[in-house]
């Protein structure tokens, strides 16, 4: 039984131990930026298969106090490396320190990398390692001294699920995207509409959301290549995840008023093997007739950060607040504007804080009509 760590965008915590829960995972931890589960090599394939919102899958190797290098290189030396890393496989390290004594994150990673080196060359009666192979990312993280060690299941973080190939100036993050989906609740059943789509990734998450896609099944992780366990417990979850998956038409609409958005939505969602299942329109949301449609609303409009200017992304907000008034329609628009309900027009049902990388985002609510 090994323990995991599945570090998230800030405000989706909770969202990522939902899914844990949900999906049977044993012992669930939320905390600031990360969730905690323990399970086995069949437990570590399938969260890096189906998790949508969670950034990557640590396997905690160790954690213990480090106020010095002496105590970092004997703590981490006394580890059963030889368990994880095969003869002539590569295990670089990287990592970071806050708050604590050993600051300086290159003299750590050279302490750290010195210290599987002679463990491994002490069991192994050897001289000389040769890193030629598989992958094991060794990283650590430093927080008021206390060292936590892992190792990196995942390889590219799991918001790249390989279907962006090409992305517009504003693209969402996968993983922020399923997270709104998540918030929503949508699940297939009612219209869904995203008016300025992009790249087309909410549209996309939504669907493979509600045809139970897992977004890591066609894609590669590095503990897939690891030792006959991890090997095995990655092939099998990928034949369960992909048996899952379902294929149907969806009420999904992406649009935008931008024809070069829409093709590169539709190029996206066929390599996301959803193409058939949702439909494309040129079209401006301002000239949607909003009181016609019911249903959803997913949004990621311009935040005057990216694209546009402020006072332009404002005046966006103060349009589309009046085509929409008087709707139905259900209404999950995410911007970094702290003046978006302002110029909208309308107070939300609810706010979520959210990061879209780096910046600094509000998730508006809509729901009750």
């Amino acid at each position: 039984m090994y323990r995991f760590s599945v570090p998230c965008l800030m405000g989706v915590e909770g969202l990522v131990a939902d899914e844990l829960k949900f999906k049977g995972f044993e012992q669930v931890q939320a905390e600031n930026g990360r969730v905690l589960f323990s399970g086995d090599e069949r437990a570590c394939a399938r969260a890096n298969m189906v998790l949508r919102c969670g950034e990557r899958i640590l396997l905690r190797v160790a954690e213990f106090t480090a106020k010095s290098f002496d105590a970092l290189f004997e703590n981490v030396k006394s580890l059963p490396w030889e368990d994880f890393i095969g003869e002539k496989e590569a295990f670089p390290v990287k990592g970071f320190s806050i708050h604590s004594q050993l600051h300086s994150v290159p003299d750590c990673q050279r302490i750290i990398k010195k210290a599987v080196v002679e463990r491994l060359k002490l069991v192994r009666h050897t001289d000389w390692l040769e890193e030629s192979g598989v992958k094991h990312q060794i990283q650590f993280s430093l927080m008021n001294d206390r060292c936590e060690i892992y190792l990196d299941t995942t390889g590219a973080p799991l918001f790249k699920r390989g279907y962006k190939l090409e992305q517009n100036d504003a693209t969402l993050r996968e993983t922020l995207a399923a997270s709104i989906v998540k918030v929503a609740r949508w699940k297939g059943r009612e219209p869904f509409i995203d008016p300025f789509c992009g790249s087309g990734t909410i549209a996309i998450e939504a669907a493979m959301t509600a045809l139970n896609i897992a977004p890591g099944a066609r894609r590669q992780f590095d503990a897939a290549l690891w030792n006959d366990s991890f090997k095995q417990a990655f092939a099998e979850e990928r034949a369960a995840a992909l048996a899952a998956e379902k294929h149907e038409k969806l009420p999904i609409l992406a649009s935008d008023m931008n024809p070069n958005c829409v093709r590169l939505t539709r190029e996206n969602a066929a390599r996301a093997g959803v193409g058939d299942c949702i439909e494309y329109a040129v079209q401006n949301a301002l000239d949607i007739d909003w009181k016609a449609r019911e249903g959803v609303m997913m949004a990621n409009p311009p935040y005057g950060v990216r694209m546009m200017d402020i006072q332009q992304a404002r005046k966006l907000y103060a349009d589309l607040g009046k085509a929409m008034k008087g709707s139905s329609v259900k209404k999950y628009i995410i911007t970094s504007d702290e003046q978006f309900e302002v110029q909208f027009g309308q107070a939300a049902d609810k706010r979520r804080k959210l990061y879209n990388g780096m910046i600094k985002c509000n998730l508006y609510s809509y729901f009750k009509g």
